[in-house]
């Protein structure tokens, strides 16, 4: 009698323990797995290197994050162009700042993510293009 008791609360303890620390593991598990890499990028700079671009591209539950910086010191302003291959087509946008500027921008299905910098203009003096993601 005495051994099945011991048994049955030994297996209580473990069940209780297994449950306790159960809940924690996945709770960690999850959190590392939605953020795949952090991948830092530039200084991209324009082609006369009057602006350029640096930031950190990662992705979480499936959206693709972009938070950029931008530095430009003349009257003129920067460009930032993101070119991406999304729902089988490519896409572009860009944004100008004058000075220095930063701003986050995601998106949802993201395959490829590219950028470069131009300066002047919004397709003046532009620099080589990278991918970032």
């Amino acid at each position: 009698m005495r051994k099945m008791l011991a048994a049955a609360t030994l297996a209580g303890s473990i069940a209780v323990t297994g449950l306790a620390v159960a809940p924690a593991a996945q709770a960690a598990t999850a959190t590392q797995s939605t953020v795949t890499s952090i991948s830092s990028w530039g200084k991209y700079y324009s082609s006369n290197h009057k602006a350029y671009t640096y930031g950190k591209t990662w992705k979480k539950n499936g959206k693709v994050y972009t938070h950029w910086y931008g530095k430009e010191s003349t009257p003129k302003k920067g460009y930032v162009w993101f070119k991406y291959y999304s729902g089988g087509k490519w896409h572009k946008f860009v944004q100008a700042w004058d000075g220095s500027y930063q701003a986050t921008w995601s998106k949802f299905g993201i395959k490829k993510l590219y950028t470069y910098t131009c300066w002047g203009g919004a397709f003046k003096y532009c620099g080589p293009e990278h991918r970032i993601y």
